[in-house]
């Protein structure tokens, strides 16, 4: 299966201790880099979604092209980070999975819902289409999208907003500080799989992301990551007079975990990523 063209589900290993992207910037500058390696790489597009500790792709092509989208993927991300945070090997230790999906048995239509439903599932949205980090509202949209073409910019503000120097195609177009996804997007082949909008939201309500959220609805967070994560030098300063959690006592932490707990509704899983601990340090502080 390796050696042949097929379909891919890849997904990073989800962070426990950490967040991928803390703010919106790094949201756009993620959105950029998946757009920068559709353009240099010998895969297809068709679904994506960038999560707070994880990333999902939905690809078509060679195993070896796939596995080189996601590791350039991580790879420019990894620098983004360490530049700006001082992050070094944010990313060296997080594991991919790429799973083959075969033809002809629903697996491609499973994967796309699954991936585009992960944001509804963390309770981020209400539908997978109001999600901007990723393509959930690109298929079967006909709105004109607006914005401006990469060749109406000059070289210096295209590397500028794209981090990086490589020419992209003069026809996709940027709005808000990141390409659009329906620029490089495989749509036309996508919306083949599904046929018609309707089969597409078959699959939507009924993937497993979707049943997930009507087994565990009431112990879903409902603040996004980033929010919390912005929140806490706040909170640390309104009840220590400290901007950040390093220096607190553990009796200072305990507090300041069960206020993001009490806040922002957040189980452990969320307070380990925003905080940096681990998923045990957390648990036993909260117990």
């Amino acid at each position: 299966m390796k050696q042949e063209i097929s379909f891919w589900l890849v997904t990073t290993e989800h962070l426990e201790d950490r967040i991928w992207f803390r703010d919106e910037d790094d949201f756009k500058i993620g959105m950029n880099y998946v757009a920068v390696q559709v353009a240099i790489g010998q895969v297809l597009l068709l679904a994506f979604i960038l999560m707070s500790n994880h990333v999902h792709f939905v690809l078509h092509g060679y195993y070896k092209d796939a596995l080189a989208f996601v590791n350039g993927f991580k790879m420019r991300f990894a620098k983004y980070l360490r530049n700006k945070y001082g992050a070094k090997e944010f990313l060296r230790d997080n594991g991919v999975d790429i799973r083959a999906l075969p033809p002809g048995e629903e697996a491609v239509e499973r994967a796309i819902a699954y991936v585009h439903m992960n944001s509804v599932a963390a309770n981020i949205c209400a539908y997978a289409s109001q999600y901007p980090w990723g393509s959930g509202d690109v298929l079967f949209n006909r709105t004109i999208q607006n914005g401006t073409r990469v060749d109406k910019m000059s070289k210096r503000e295209r590397e500028r907003i794209l981090h990086c120097s490589l020419d992209i195609p003069s026809h996709w177009i940027l709005e808000n500080g990141y390409i659009l996804p329906s620029s490089y997007l495989s749509v036309k082949k996508a919306e083949s799989i599904f046929r018609t909008p309707k089969r597409m939201n078959f699959f939507l309500s009924s993937s497993s992301k979707a049943r997930k959220i009507k087994s565990v609805e009431d112990g879903i967070p409902s603040f996004r990551d980033q929010v919390i994560a912005a929140a806490i030098p706040d909170l640390c300063m309104t009840l220590y007079g400290r901007s950040s959690l390093t220096g607190l006592s553990t009796e200072e932490m305990v507090e300041v975990l069960r206020q993001i707990r009490y806040r922002f509704s957040s189980n452990v899983n969320q307070i380990a990523r925003v905080t940096g601990l681990s998923y045990a340090e957390a648990a036993r502080l909260l117990d």
